[in-house]
């Protein structure tokens, strides 16, 4: 599986972790950076990955202090449904009833062990469809009408 991954500085360490638990299960990984703790601002690489993960149709993961504003920078992006989350069941409902297609984590709020938790069951999570879907064609329609 292919999946693009970014970070701030302060999500960095946690994107290190996480590229190498996807690089040693085999997935191929496309890193955005940032490639150092030093700071950075986090809506360029959350545009960036963004329009990556859409034109690509592949998922994603984003990293900043707290998981929040790089989701928030993301959401900015058309086509894109980025989730912060910090529990196993919201990353995993996430991508079955919203189709999320960018799991943000905080790395000052969640440790590497969860995050990798987070990450897999996300990346393993298929979207159900059926009532759900109608719900995300409202959001794209949202979308729509924003452009």
């Amino acid at each position: 599986m292919k999946i693009a991954l970014g970070a701030d500085h302060g999500g960095f360490e946690l994107k290190e972790a996480i590229k190498k638990h996807l690089i040693d299960k085999g997935d191929e990984v496309v890193d955005f950076g940032t490639h150092s703790t030093d700071s950075i601002d986090y809506a360029l690489i959350a545009k960036e990955v963004g329009e990556y993960v859409v034109k690509e149709n592949i998922l994603g993961v984003l990293c900043c202090g707290t998981g929040i504003g790089i989701s928030i920078a993301a959401n900015k992006v058309n086509g894109v449904r980025a989730a912060c989350c910090s529990d196993y069941f919201s990353a995993k409902l996430t991508r079955a009833h919203n189709n999320a297609n960018l799991l943000c984590m905080g790395g000052r709020v969640v440790g590497a062990g969860l995050a990798l938790e987070l990450v897999d069951v996300f990346l393993a999570t298929e979207f159900e469809g059926g009532r759900h879907q109608r719900r995300i064609d409202q959001i794209t329609a949202i979308e729509q009408e924003q452009k």
